[in-house]
């Protein structure tokens, strides 16, 4: 298996799938993250699949320390502040520098928590083998090799009652939702989950923006229906953190929405949140940065 590995995604739906052959894990409010546990080294990796182990070397560190080579995981990067799971924390680590993140790190350190194995120690690329499969393979080599906070497991349950218990009783601690996951499944890129969670938001990839690079007015956005649509003018600082990656991707090429408004492209990678209710018109209202 080679770095990077397309990551499997969440469908959001309005409710939670019952019935039998259903898996339910906490959906954590961080960033999503795969830490591969290489001879020598650690590597960590984006959702876009871009390097993030300068920024999370806290992270690094441990999984070095704990998970034998050979390890690849796939989970949540999250801080807690407050007695929460603080996701604004988390952006903020991750869209640090290095020397800063090293300070946040001494303040605020981070936690993985891992719902997924992908490659094992003995047994290889195990992404072709069931999720009841890997979550047993998961939670073996976790106690076999007494591997302890700052990495943890997620949990997971096979009662929906208790999932929706979850759901409605700890969304003040961060707890932003919850994955259902089919036990027969096997990881493949794409959104073969489903997810419910508490924010009226959907996500959106961003395919370009308006304006200069380094200061964008505004970001052109693929809705979950496939269409095109300009975002709300931005504000000053989601503007700065999205230029950073505007800068770093290439030539600029002019494209157009349905409607005929003219943006940038630019380089996958990007995904905002946006309110549920703005996708219906033409202009959509973004929340927040959702991963890089």
């Amino acid at each position: 298996m080679d770095f990077p590995v397309d990551v499997a995604l969440a469908e959001l739906v309005p409710t939670l799938p019952v019935g039998a052959g259903w898996r339910y894990e906490m959906k954590l409010d961080g960033h999503r993250t795969v830490v591969w546990r290489e001879e020598d080294t650690v590597r960590l990796q984006a959702r876009s699949g871009r390097d993030v182990t300068a920024v999370w070397m806290d992270l690094a560190l441990a999984a070095l320390d704990m998970l034998p080579p050979g390890v690849v995981l796939d989970g949540e990067a999250v801080i807690y502040a407050h007695g929460r799971i603080d996701f604004a924390a988390a952006q903020s680590r991750a869209l640090s520098t290095p020397a800063r993140a090293r300070r946040l790190s001494e303040a605020l350190p981070a936690h993985f928590a891992a719902w997924d194995i992908l490659s094992h120690p003995e047994h290889g690329d195990v992404r072709a083998r069931p999720y009841d499969e890997r979550r047993a393979l998961l939670v073996d080599l976790l106690q076999e090799y007494n591997v302890k906070p700052p990495i943890q497991l997620v949990p997971m349950t096979d009662d929906p009652t208790v999932a929706m218990t979850w759901y409605q009783q700890l969304p003040e601690q961060g707890i932003e939702g919850i994955v259902a996951k089919r036990a027969t499944s096997t990881y493949k890129a794409g959104r073969i989950w489903k997810k419910i969670r508490h924010a009226e938001t959907v996500e959106a990839d961003v395919v370009g923006y308006t304006g200069p690079a380094a200061r964008p007015r505004a970001l052109a956005v693929r809705l979950p229906d496939g269409r095109i649509a300009l975002t709300q003018s931005l504000k000053a600082p989601l503007a700065a953190q999205v230029a950073v990656h505007f800068t770093a991707s290439g030539p600029p090429r002019s494209a157009r929405t349905r409607a005929g408004e003219t943006y940038t492209t630019t380089a996958p990678g990007l995904v905002v949140e946006v309110l549920a209710g703005t996708t219906r018109h033409a202009v959509v209202t973004v929340t927040r940065l959702r991963s890089t």
